[in-house]
């Protein structure tokens, strides 16, 4: 499905929780207001909405958090998406502590991916950005998924004063083995916008600096707008998703839908439309009827899309959450 500036909408992220078992600052300070556990949606509802979503063209899904690990049977709703006809691949964001334990469940399932949120691989930076010693499960996680075949990539927020070297060391973890290491520029949502962010074009000039064999890497890695670079000698490819620095909007296919059913057109902006009140309302008794509803409030989301976000004039963002609120 197009959207009103003509671009392929074939792509949702669904936050299956707002939960998170770790405390990363810039997405999950202490003290943040939980969703009522009555309000966030079942995964029958979310894949009503999927269904939904399939008929309209969307054929790529990703589950994300919170923690979407942390939410039990996590892998069947894997599976459950996985069966809509129409669906090409299901794959997930996970911060990999839980990946060890659920990776035979998730592939069985039939999961295509996995992306795995890491900004450090020294044990005191890792607890300084995290709040806790965990980062051990997570190597753990992130070897048996290369071993076992599945896609796997690393996604890293680097912020000045706290893990701006570790760059240095988390390429290092695709040169004898096939994972894209991505460098995430923050993003000024939340306590983001108090976090001092690296602008990707700063790592990118240093990595050709230290390798000047790097090369544009101009395979298809995935969905989303990264950048990819191939250095010689390494197995891996390392990304860049600048979205402060390199807008990327005029290449959005996604449409966002957070953990109690907002379906949200723009990370930016606090505009969305509201699925429990298909999913849940009187008016909607009869699965069919549901199913067009549940198309119309589609529809309704990706007409909104803007033709940009403004993260470069913070006081032009409109939403207010935190990043695990809304599903980044």
């Amino acid at each position: 499905m197009k959207d009103s500036f003509g671009r392929e909408i074939d792509y949702m992220r669904i936050s299956i929780t707002d939960r998170c078992n770790l405390r990363c600052r810039y997405c999950m300070p202490e003290g943040i207001s939980l969703v009522p556990s009555e309000e966030i949606l079942s995964f029958e509802e979310i894949v009503q909405i999927c269904q939904a979503a399939a008929e309209l063209g969307i054929c790529r899904f990703k589950l994300t958090g919170g923690e979407p690990l942390i939410r039990p049977d996590c892998s069947k709703l894997v599976g459950m998406i996985k069966k809509i006809p129409g669906t090409k691949q299901v794959t997930l964001t996970t911060n990999g502590i839980l990946l060890d334990d659920l990776l035979d469940d998730l592939m069985e399932n039939g999961l295509d991916g996995v992306n795995i949120s890491l900004d450090s691989l020294d044990n005191v930076v890792y607890e300084q950005i995290t709040g806790f010693d965990e980062l051990l499960k997570v190597k753990k996680g992130i070897d048996r998924a290369v071993k076992k075949g599945m896609r796997v990539k690393v996604n890293s927020v680097l912020q000045k004063g706290i893990n701006d070297k570790e760059w240095l060391h988390l390429i290092e973890l695709a040169r004898e083995r096939q994972i894209d290491v991505r460098f995430i520029e923050m993003m000024p949502i939340g306590f983001g916008k108090k976090s001092k962010g690296i602008d990707g074009n700063e790592v990118l000039l240093k990595l050709k600096d230290k390798y000047p064999g790097v090369k544009p890497d101009s395979s298809v890695h995935g969905n989303g707008p990264a950048v990819y670079y191939q250095i010689p000698g390494f197995k891996g490819s390392i990304g860049f998703i600048s979205a402060v620095h390199r807008r990327f909007c005029g290449e959005c296919n996604r449409v966002r839908l957070t953990a109690k059913g907002e379906l949200k057109p723009c990370l930016c902006y606090e505009a969305y439309i509201d699925t429990k009140k298909v999913l849940r309302g009187l008016a909607y008794t009869d699965p069919r009827e549901r199913k067009e509803g549940l198309k119309q409030a589609l529809s309704k989301a990706i007409a909104l899309k803007p033709e940009m976000h403004c993260f470069e004039a913070e006081d032009r963002i409109t939403e207010m959450r935190q990043m695990v609120q809304i599903g980044g």
